[in-house]
Protein backbone atom coordinates (compact mmCIF):
# COMPACT_ATOMS: atom_id res chain seq x y z
CA UNK A 1 0.00 0.00 0.00
CA UNK A 2 1.00 3.58 -0.61
CA UNK A 3 -0.44 6.33 1.51
CA UNK A 4 0.62 9.50 3.21
CA UNK A 5 2.07 7.60 6.16
CA UNK A 6 4.51 5.39 4.24
CA UNK A 7 5.11 7.11 0.94
CA UNK A 8 8.84 7.37 1.71
CA UNK A 9 9.20 3.63 1.10
CA UNK A 10 8.27 3.91 -2.56
CA UNK A 11 11.15 3.56 -5.01
CA UNK A 12 12.46 6.86 -6.31
CA UNK A 13 12.96 7.30 -10.05
CA UNK A 14 16.30 7.58 -11.73
CA UNK A 15 17.64 11.09 -12.25
CA UNK A 16 16.54 12.69 -15.46
CA UNK A 17 17.49 15.72 -17.45
CA UNK A 18 15.66 17.92 -19.88
CA UNK A 19 16.48 17.85 -23.57
CA UNK A 20 18.36 15.11 -25.38
CA UNK A 21 20.39 12.33 -23.82
CA UNK A 22 23.99 11.68 -24.89
CA UNK A 23 22.90 9.15 -27.51
CA UNK A 24 20.64 11.81 -29.09
CA UNK A 25 17.52 9.95 -28.00
CA UNK A 26 14.88 11.85 -26.01
CA UNK A 27 15.36 11.50 -22.25
CA UNK A 28 12.74 9.52 -20.39
CA UNK A 29 10.19 11.58 -18.50
CA UNK A 30 9.01 9.80 -15.33
CA UNK A 31 5.35 10.47 -14.65
CA UNK A 32 3.01 9.55 -11.79
CA UNK A 33 -0.54 8.92 -13.01
CA UNK A 34 -3.56 9.04 -10.70
CA UNK A 35 -6.64 7.11 -11.80
CA UNK A 36 -9.02 8.87 -9.42
CA UNK A 37 -12.55 7.58 -9.04
CA UNK A 38 -15.55 7.39 -6.78
CA UNK A 39 -17.42 4.16 -7.45
CA UNK A 40 -18.01 4.23 -11.25
CA UNK A 41 -17.23 7.93 -11.72
CA UNK A 42 -13.71 8.70 -13.00
CA UNK A 43 -11.91 12.05 -13.08
CA UNK A 44 -10.31 13.27 -16.31
CA UNK A 45 -8.48 16.45 -17.19
CA UNK A 46 -8.16 17.95 -20.67
CA UNK A 47 -4.83 18.80 -22.26
CA UNK A 48 -4.51 22.17 -23.97
CA UNK A 49 -3.94 22.03 -27.74
CA UNK A 50 -0.45 23.52 -27.28
CA UNK A 51 0.71 20.69 -24.98
CA UNK A 52 2.33 17.41 -25.98
CA UNK A 53 -0.50 15.02 -26.93
CA UNK A 54 -2.77 18.07 -26.75
CA UNK A 55 -6.54 18.24 -27.24
CA UNK A 56 -6.91 14.92 -25.45
CA UNK A 57 -8.32 13.85 -22.12
CA UNK A 58 -5.97 12.47 -19.50
CA UNK A 59 -5.80 11.11 -15.99
CA UNK A 60 -4.47 13.58 -13.44
CA UNK A 61 -0.75 13.42 -12.71
CA UNK A 62 2.62 14.86 -13.58
CA UNK A 63 6.39 14.55 -13.57
CA UNK A 64 8.19 12.81 -10.74
CA UNK A 65 10.96 15.05 -9.52
CA UNK A 66 14.40 13.58 -8.79
CA UNK A 67 14.03 14.03 -5.04
CA UNK A 68 10.60 12.44 -4.58
CA UNK A 69 8.94 9.04 -4.81
CA UNK A 70 6.12 8.25 -7.22
CA UNK A 71 3.62 8.41 -4.35
CA UNK A 72 4.90 11.81 -3.22
CA UNK A 73 4.73 13.12 -6.78
CA UNK A 74 1.21 11.81 -7.21
CA UNK A 75 -0.06 13.38 -3.99
CA UNK A 76 1.64 16.68 -4.84
CA UNK A 77 0.46 16.82 -8.46
CA UNK A 78 -3.14 15.97 -7.63
CA UNK A 79 -3.23 18.64 -4.93
CA UNK A 80 -1.69 21.23 -7.26
CA UNK A 81 -3.97 20.42 -10.18
CA UNK A 82 -7.28 19.72 -8.46
CA UNK A 83 -7.07 20.62 -4.79
CA UNK A 84 -7.92 17.02 -3.84
CA UNK A 85 -5.81 15.91 -0.87
CA UNK A 86 -4.89 12.22 -1.01
CA UNK A 87 -2.68 11.97 2.09
CA UNK A 88 -5.08 9.58 3.85
CA UNK A 89 -6.43 7.67 0.85
CA UNK A 90 -5.32 4.16 -0.08
CA UNK A 91 -3.22 4.43 -3.24
CA UNK A 92 -2.99 1.12 -5.10
CA UNK A 93 -0.47 0.46 -7.85
CA UNK A 94 -2.00 -0.57 -11.16
CA UNK A 95 1.26 -0.91 -13.06
CA UNK A 96 4.15 0.69 -14.90
CA UNK A 97 4.33 1.57 -18.60
CA UNK A 98 6.98 2.85 -20.95
CA UNK A 99 5.75 4.56 -24.10
CA UNK A 100 7.71 6.05 -26.98
CA UNK A 101 5.80 8.82 -28.74
CA UNK A 102 8.68 9.41 -31.15
CA UNK A 103 9.39 12.91 -29.96
CA UNK A 104 9.19 11.99 -26.29
CA UNK A 105 9.57 8.89 -24.15
CA UNK A 106 7.53 8.60 -20.97
CA UNK A 107 7.62 6.12 -18.11
CA UNK A 108 4.28 6.02 -16.36
CA UNK A 109 3.79 4.78 -12.82
CA UNK A 110 0.04 4.30 -12.57
CA UNK A 111 -1.99 4.21 -9.36
CA UNK A 112 -5.70 3.85 -8.65
CA UNK A 113 -7.28 5.89 -5.86
CA UNK A 114 -10.88 5.76 -4.72
CA UNK A 115 -12.16 8.95 -3.10
CA UNK A 116 -14.38 9.01 -0.05
CA UNK A 117 -17.99 10.12 -0.45
CA UNK A 118 -17.07 13.38 1.25
CA UNK A 119 -14.20 14.07 -1.15
CA UNK A 120 -16.38 13.31 -4.16
CA UNK A 121 -19.19 15.58 -2.97
CA UNK A 122 -16.67 18.36 -2.44
CA UNK A 123 -15.14 18.12 -5.93
CA UNK A 124 -17.77 16.61 -8.25
CA UNK A 125 -18.99 19.99 -9.50
CA UNK A 126 -15.53 21.44 -10.21
CA UNK A 127 -15.28 21.99 -13.96
CA UNK A 128 -11.87 23.63 -13.85
CA UNK A 129 -8.65 22.67 -12.11
CA UNK A 130 -6.41 24.95 -10.10
CA UNK A 131 -4.12 25.38 -13.11
CA UNK A 132 -6.97 26.36 -15.41
CA UNK A 133 -7.43 23.00 -17.11
CA UNK A 134 -10.90 21.59 -17.75
CA UNK A 135 -11.98 18.75 -15.46
CA UNK A 136 -14.80 16.31 -16.01
CA UNK A 137 -16.22 13.24 -14.31
CA UNK A 138 -17.11 10.38 -16.66
CA UNK A 139 -18.62 6.96 -16.11
CA UNK A 140 -16.48 3.86 -16.27
CA UNK A 141 -18.66 2.58 -19.11
CA UNK A 142 -17.97 5.72 -21.17
CA UNK A 143 -14.27 5.57 -20.36
CA UNK A 144 -13.83 1.94 -21.39
CA UNK A 145 -15.96 2.43 -24.49
CA UNK A 146 -13.46 4.99 -25.79
CA UNK A 147 -15.86 7.93 -25.61
CA UNK A 148 -12.99 10.15 -24.47
CA UNK A 149 -9.84 10.50 -26.58
CA UNK A 150 -6.84 9.70 -24.36
CA UNK A 151 -3.11 9.58 -25.23
CA UNK A 152 -1.93 6.31 -26.77
CA UNK A 153 -0.12 5.18 -23.62
CA UNK A 154 -3.45 5.07 -21.79
CA UNK A 155 -4.78 2.20 -23.92
CA UNK A 156 -3.21 -0.36 -21.60
CA UNK A 157 -4.49 1.46 -18.50
CA UNK A 158 -8.04 1.14 -19.81
CA UNK A 159 -7.49 -2.61 -20.24
CA UNK A 160 -6.25 -2.81 -16.65
CA UNK A 161 -9.37 -1.04 -15.42
CA UNK A 162 -11.55 -3.82 -16.83
CA UNK A 163 -10.28 -6.19 -14.14
CA UNK A 164 -12.99 -6.88 -11.55
CA UNK A 165 -12.40 -6.90 -7.81
CA UNK A 166 -13.16 -10.65 -7.64
CA UNK A 167 -12.41 -13.53 -10.01
CA UNK A 168 -13.91 -17.02 -9.63
CA UNK A 169 -11.93 -20.11 -10.60
CA UNK A 170 -13.75 -23.31 -11.47
CA UNK A 171 -13.12 -26.55 -9.62
CA UNK A 172 -11.00 -29.10 -11.49
CA UNK A 173 -13.01 -31.90 -13.03
CA UNK A 174 -11.40 -34.37 -10.61
CA UNK A 175 -13.27 -32.67 -7.76
CA UNK A 176 -16.44 -34.36 -9.03
CA UNK A 177 -14.83 -37.79 -9.44
CA UNK A 178 -17.23 -39.48 -7.01
CA UNK A 179 -20.20 -38.70 -9.26
CA UNK A 180 -21.42 -41.22 -11.82
CA UNK A 181 -21.02 -38.58 -14.53
CA UNK A 182 -18.32 -36.18 -13.34
CA UNK A 183 -18.61 -33.94 -16.41
CA UNK A 184 -22.35 -33.47 -15.98
CA UNK A 185 -21.92 -32.79 -12.27
CA UNK A 186 -19.18 -30.23 -12.97
CA UNK A 187 -21.31 -28.43 -15.53
CA UNK A 188 -24.46 -28.38 -13.40
CA UNK A 189 -22.62 -27.14 -10.32
CA UNK A 190 -20.92 -24.22 -12.05
CA UNK A 191 -23.96 -23.35 -14.13
CA UNK A 192 -25.98 -22.96 -10.92
CA UNK A 193 -23.39 -21.52 -8.55
CA UNK A 194 -21.42 -18.91 -10.52
CA UNK A 195 -22.38 -15.35 -9.64
CA UNK A 196 -24.10 -13.26 -12.29
CA UNK A 197 -21.74 -11.54 -14.75
CA UNK A 198 -18.69 -12.84 -12.91
CA UNK A 199 -15.22 -13.11 -14.41
CA UNK A 200 -14.49 -16.82 -14.32
CA UNK A 201 -11.26 -18.66 -15.03
CA UNK A 202 -12.44 -21.95 -16.50
CA UNK A 203 -9.71 -24.33 -15.39
CA UNK A 204 -10.51 -27.98 -16.07
CA UNK A 205 -6.99 -29.49 -16.04
CA UNK A 206 -8.28 -32.05 -18.53
CA UNK A 207 -7.75 -31.45 -22.24
CA UNK A 208 -10.29 -34.17 -23.08
CA UNK A 209 -13.02 -32.10 -21.43
CA UNK A 210 -12.55 -28.89 -23.41
CA UNK A 211 -16.16 -29.15 -24.57
CA UNK A 212 -17.27 -28.42 -21.00
CA UNK A 213 -15.90 -24.89 -21.20
CA UNK A 214 -17.95 -24.28 -24.33
CA UNK A 215 -21.04 -25.76 -22.71
CA UNK A 216 -20.65 -23.63 -19.59
CA UNK A 217 -20.21 -20.42 -21.57
CA UNK A 218 -23.22 -21.31 -23.71
CA UNK A 219 -25.36 -22.11 -20.67
CA UNK A 220 -24.24 -18.98 -18.82
CA UNK A 221 -23.95 -16.22 -21.47
CA UNK A 222 -23.58 -13.62 -18.73
CA UNK A 223 -20.20 -14.80 -17.44
CA UNK A 224 -16.92 -13.43 -18.81
CA UNK A 225 -14.45 -16.24 -19.33
CA UNK A 226 -10.70 -16.53 -18.84
CA UNK A 227 -9.47 -19.59 -20.72
CA UNK A 228 -6.13 -21.42 -20.69
CA UNK A 229 -3.77 -20.26 -23.40
CA UNK A 230 -4.08 -22.41 -26.50
CA UNK A 231 -0.59 -23.84 -26.01
CA UNK A 232 -1.65 -25.39 -22.71
CA UNK A 233 -5.14 -26.63 -23.50
CA UNK A 234 -6.75 -26.31 -26.90
CA UNK A 235 -10.14 -24.68 -26.50
CA UNK A 236 -12.05 -23.86 -29.66
CA UNK A 237 -14.74 -21.94 -27.83
CA UNK A 238 -14.07 -18.75 -29.84
CA UNK A 239 -15.22 -20.31 -33.09
CA UNK A 240 -18.52 -21.54 -31.68
CA UNK A 241 -19.27 -18.15 -30.16
CA UNK A 242 -18.62 -16.09 -33.29
CA UNK A 243 -22.20 -16.28 -34.49
CA UNK A 244 -23.55 -15.02 -31.18
CA UNK A 245 -20.94 -12.35 -30.54
CA UNK A 246 -23.15 -9.43 -31.59
CA UNK A 247 -25.64 -10.49 -28.92
CA UNK A 248 -23.29 -11.54 -26.15
CA UNK A 249 -20.46 -9.07 -26.60
CA UNK A 250 -16.90 -10.10 -25.86
CA UNK A 251 -17.33 -13.28 -23.85
CA UNK A 252 -13.67 -14.27 -23.55
CA UNK A 253 -11.81 -11.57 -21.64
CA UNK A 254 -8.39 -13.15 -21.39
CA UNK A 255 -6.09 -16.14 -21.76
CA UNK A 256 -4.17 -17.54 -18.81
CA UNK A 257 -0.53 -18.62 -18.67
CA UNK A 258 0.57 -20.97 -15.92
CA UNK A 259 3.81 -20.28 -14.07
CA UNK A 260 5.62 -23.02 -16.01
CA UNK A 261 4.42 -21.76 -19.39
CA UNK A 262 5.36 -18.20 -18.50
CA UNK A 263 8.90 -19.29 -17.63
CA UNK A 264 9.16 -21.15 -20.95
CA UNK A 265 8.63 -17.83 -22.76
CA UNK A 266 12.27 -16.92 -22.05
CA UNK A 267 15.53 -18.85 -22.18
CA UNK A 268 18.22 -18.94 -19.50
CA UNK A 269 19.60 -15.52 -20.46
CA UNK A 270 16.16 -13.94 -20.61
CA UNK A 271 15.74 -13.84 -24.39
CA UNK A 272 12.27 -14.54 -25.84
CA UNK A 273 11.64 -18.07 -27.09
CA UNK A 274 9.40 -19.19 -29.95
CA UNK A 275 6.61 -19.72 -27.43
CA UNK A 276 6.43 -15.99 -26.75
CA UNK A 277 5.40 -15.36 -30.36
CA UNK A 278 2.75 -18.10 -30.35
CA UNK A 279 0.72 -16.76 -27.44
CA UNK A 280 -2.79 -15.49 -28.06
CA UNK A 281 -2.77 -12.39 -30.24
CA UNK A 282 -6.52 -11.84 -29.92
CA UNK A 283 -6.94 -11.60 -26.15
CA UNK A 284 -5.21 -10.01 -23.16
CA UNK A 285 -3.15 -12.31 -20.95
CA UNK A 286 -3.27 -13.08 -17.25
CA UNK A 287 -0.19 -14.84 -15.87
CA UNK A 288 0.59 -16.85 -12.75
CA UNK A 289 3.61 -15.82 -10.67
CA UNK A 290 5.10 -17.27 -7.49
CA UNK A 291 8.48 -15.57 -7.14
CA UNK A 292 10.81 -12.81 -8.34
CA UNK A 293 11.90 -14.80 -11.41
CA UNK A 294 8.34 -15.19 -12.68
CA UNK A 295 7.50 -11.56 -11.93
CA UNK A 296 10.55 -10.58 -14.00
CA UNK A 297 9.39 -12.83 -16.85
CA UNK A 298 5.87 -11.36 -16.66
CA UNK A 299 7.28 -7.83 -16.89
CA UNK A 300 9.36 -8.76 -19.95
CA UNK A 301 6.37 -10.36 -21.63
CA UNK A 302 4.20 -7.33 -20.88
CA UNK A 303 6.76 -4.98 -22.41
CA UNK A 304 7.12 -7.11 -25.55
CA UNK A 305 3.37 -7.24 -26.13
CA UNK A 306 2.96 -3.49 -25.73
CA UNK A 307 5.79 -2.82 -28.18
CA UNK A 308 4.22 -5.22 -30.68
CA UNK A 309 0.79 -3.62 -30.32
CA UNK A 310 -0.74 -6.84 -28.96
CA UNK A 311 -3.40 -7.10 -26.25
CA UNK A 312 -1.51 -6.50 -22.99
CA UNK A 313 -0.84 -8.52 -19.89
CA UNK A 314 -3.72 -7.25 -17.76
CA UNK A 315 -3.01 -9.05 -14.51
CA UNK A 316 -0.87 -11.46 -12.53
CA UNK A 317 -2.16 -14.09 -10.13
CA UNK A 318 0.49 -13.95 -7.39
CA UNK A 319 0.17 -16.96 -5.12
CA UNK A 320 -0.19 -18.57 -2.71
CA UNK A 321 -0.94 -15.75 -0.30
CA UNK A 322 -2.20 -18.08 2.43
CA UNK A 323 -2.36 -21.86 2.88
CA UNK A 324 -4.83 -23.63 0.61
CA UNK A 325 -6.73 -26.92 0.64
CA UNK A 326 -5.93 -27.41 -3.04
CA UNK A 327 -2.14 -27.27 -2.52
CA UNK A 328 -1.56 -28.06 1.18
CA UNK A 329 2.16 -28.72 0.68
CA UNK A 330 2.90 -25.29 -0.83
CA UNK A 331 4.45 -22.80 1.57
CA UNK A 332 2.30 -19.64 1.63
CA UNK A 333 3.96 -16.30 0.98
CA UNK A 334 2.12 -14.41 3.70
CA UNK A 335 0.91 -10.86 3.16
CA UNK A 336 4.27 -9.13 3.63
CA UNK A 337 6.19 -11.27 1.12
CA UNK A 338 3.21 -11.16 -1.25
CA UNK A 339 3.25 -7.36 -1.04
CA UNK A 340 6.98 -7.28 -1.84
CA UNK A 341 6.34 -9.27 -5.04
CA UNK A 342 3.34 -7.09 -5.92
CA UNK A 343 5.55 -3.99 -5.86
CA UNK A 344 7.82 -5.51 -8.51
CA UNK A 345 5.04 -6.27 -11.00
CA UNK A 346 4.42 -3.95 -13.95
CA UNK A 347 0.78 -5.01 -14.15
CA UNK A 348 -2.15 -5.24 -11.70
CA UNK A 349 -1.74 -7.98 -9.10
CA UNK A 350 -4.48 -10.44 -8.15
CA UNK A 351 -4.29 -12.20 -4.80
CA UNK A 352 -4.80 -15.98 -4.94
CA UNK A 353 -4.47 -18.78 -2.43
CA UNK A 354 -6.54 -19.25 0.72
CA UNK A 355 -8.47 -16.01 0.21
CA UNK A 356 -12.13 -15.08 0.33
CA UNK A 357 -13.99 -12.09 -1.14
CA UNK A 358 -14.05 -10.31 2.23
CA UNK A 359 -10.24 -10.08 2.07
CA UNK A 360 -10.33 -7.62 -0.84
CA UNK A 361 -9.65 -4.64 1.42
CA UNK A 362 -6.64 -6.43 2.87
CA UNK A 363 -5.34 -7.15 -0.63
CA UNK A 364 -5.73 -3.47 -1.51
CA UNK A 365 -3.78 -2.49 1.58
CA UNK A 366 -0.90 -4.73 0.50
CA UNK A 367 -0.75 -3.58 -3.11
CA UNK A 368 -3.17 -5.83 -4.99
CA UNK A 369 -6.13 -4.80 -7.10
CA UNK A 370 -8.26 -7.96 -6.94
CA UNK A 371 -8.73 -11.35 -5.24
CA UNK A 372 -9.47 -14.76 -6.74
CA UNK A 373 -10.27 -18.27 -5.61
CA UNK A 374 -12.44 -21.34 -5.88
CA UNK A 375 -14.30 -22.39 -2.74
CA UNK A 376 -15.20 -18.96 -1.39
CA UNK A 377 -15.90 -17.40 -4.81
CA UNK A 378 -18.47 -19.78 -6.33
Amino acid sequence: MLNGSNQQSETKPESKTDGKAKNNKPSIVNVAVAVIHYKDQYLLGFRDATQHQGSRYEFVGGKIEADESAAQALIREVAEETGILLDNNTIVKLGRLHHDYGDKQVSLQVYKIELTAEQYEQHKHCEQGLEGQALTWVTKLQLLAGAYNLPAANKTILEWLKLPSKIAITYPLAHFGTHTDAAAAWLQYHQEKLASESWTYIRLKDAKSKHLAEQLITARPDILAILPNNNEQLLDVEESLTANETETGQRIVGKHLTHSTLMQCFDEVGSPTVLTQSLSKDHPLIVSCHDIASITAANKLASIRIKQGLPPVIGAFVSPVLATQTHPDDTPLGWEAWSALAKLADMPVIGLGGLEPAMLDQALQYGGISVAGIRQFI
